[in-house]
């Protein structure tokens, strides 16, 4: 019989230990449910009040339009850099690739020249022969 109490007070124990973990488990949940929300609106506060204080005066508004226009003339600035560099490196890629293929077929053009020569030659020698050796 000892032994029966002995293991229904350990089976009382783990319950007890299951219900306090499951407690936590549960506080956790809706602690975690009720800060996002909260820190997600403190944060979006936080990022208006960084928008809108440099336009709480008229100076700073001015100040913060000016940065604006600069920042922005730079950026246009660097993309036409950027643009003008493309182009000029697409010019020079084709104008090698135009000269390459110039270069190629004028001797392609040469051998065909050549071989055209050669060939009308050879049979200007053969009719020649060929009427030298008819008879008269």
């Amino acid at each position: 019989m000892a032994s029966t109490n002995g293991s229904k007070s350990s089976s009382t124990t783990s319950k007890a230990k299951s219900t306090t973990a499951s407690k936590g488990q549960t506080r956790s949940v809706a602690e975690t449910a009720v800060d996002f929300p909260v820190g997600a609106v403190l944060a979006v506060t936080d990022r208006v009040t960084e928008l809108v204080e440099p336009f709480t005066g008229r100076d700073a508004a001015e100040k913060q339009f000016k940065s604006y226009r600069t920042e922005l003339r730079r950026r246009a600035k660097r993309t036409e850099r950027r643009g003008a560099t493309a182009r000029r490196r697409a010019t020079t890629e084709a104008r090698k690739t135009r000269n390459r293929v110039e270069r190629e077929a004028r001797k392609r053009q040469r051998t065909v020249e050549t071989t055209i020569k050669r060939n009308r030659d050879e049979l200007q020698d053969r009719v020649r022969k060929a009427v030298d050796l008819l008879p008269v």
